[in-house]
């Protein structure tokens, strides 16, 4: 299995973390009736934990199809290479820790980190693209 799928493979299991992580939180918040009822009624904002893990699993969930089509694409048109595999590996990093960083609220250096995580994808569609 190539590098690429692997990392796919892992960011599914990331994504199953930041569900559970963002709903543990509001479930602590909200009560476990509310989770396992409609949740139909109106709730008060998230409290700042739980928000900045909603919010950071929403990131995820915005920009894994693009890591999909890129790490994918470039499988599939035999484009792999040792420079979309390090840019995979890259790219995960870069989402682990942007996870905690997100839930300590530390803003500049987080989005830096996202800022690494999208020139790596940018990258792997450059190759994809052009070659």
């Amino acid at each position: 299995m190539t590098s690429e799928l692997i990392v796919l493979a892992l960011a599914g299991l990331l994504l199953v973390v930041h569900i559970l992580l963002a709903a543990h939180y509001k479930t602590k918040q909200y009560g476990a009736e509310w989770n396992m009822g409609p949740r139909d009624e109106d709730k008060p904002p998230l409290n700042d934990i739980a928000g900045r893990l909603e919010r950071a699993s929403g990131n995820f969930r915005e920009t894994l199809p693009l890591a999909i089509i890129a790490l994918f694409g470039v499988v599939l048109a035999g484009k792999a290479s040792e420079l979309t595999a390090i840019a995979a590996w890259v790219w995960l990093g870069a989402r682990l820790v942007y996870l905690p960083l997100y839930w300590a609220g530390i803003p500049k250096l987080r989005t830096l980190v996202f800022g690494v995580s999208l020139l790596s994808l940018l990258t792997v569609l450059g190759v994809l693209l052009l070659g």
